[in-house]
């Protein structure tokens, strides 16, 4: 298990983290550090304890409204996917429609392989009357 050395308020902290986080561990570690800086500039020196219970409520509010900010993404991604899924269903529908409406008037012309309706022709009707 490795370690890291973060220095919060002034305070060195000796934290045991898994192999490869130490990197992620010391820039979480400054991030912290900042923060408590900015509150004790604003609020003053409140005791080590009083400080890090205010700073972590600040860090668990802006985790919060992260949070929020990500489900509001997610719920406009999941509409934007759903509107391009249906455009790209009616974009498809329209292509099939103009296909068999192409058909259609194929179909009507004046074809000769085509039949009009009702009419029958068999393999018969090649052969010679007797």
């Amino acid at each position: 298990m490795a370690s890291v050395s973060v220095t919060i308020n002034g305070r060195r902290y000796e934290i045991a983290c898994e192999e490869g986080q130490e990197a992620q561990l010391a820039r979480l570690g400054r991030y912290v550090d900042d923060r408590v800086r900015q509150l004790a500039a604003a609020v003053g020196q409140l005791g080590d304890t009083r400080l890090m219970v205010m700073t972590s409520l600040l860090l668990a509010d802006e985790l919060s409204e992260k949070n929020d900010e990500l489900e509001s993404y997610k719920v406009e991604h999941n509409a934007a996917v759903r509107d391009h899924k249906d455009e790209v269903v009616a974009d498809k529908l329209d292509r099939m429609t103009a296909r068999i409406l192409e058909i259609a008037k194929t179909l009507e012309g004046d074809d000769p392989l085509v039949f009009e309706a009702g009419e029958s022709q068999s393999v018969d009707d090649t052969s010679e009357e007797t």
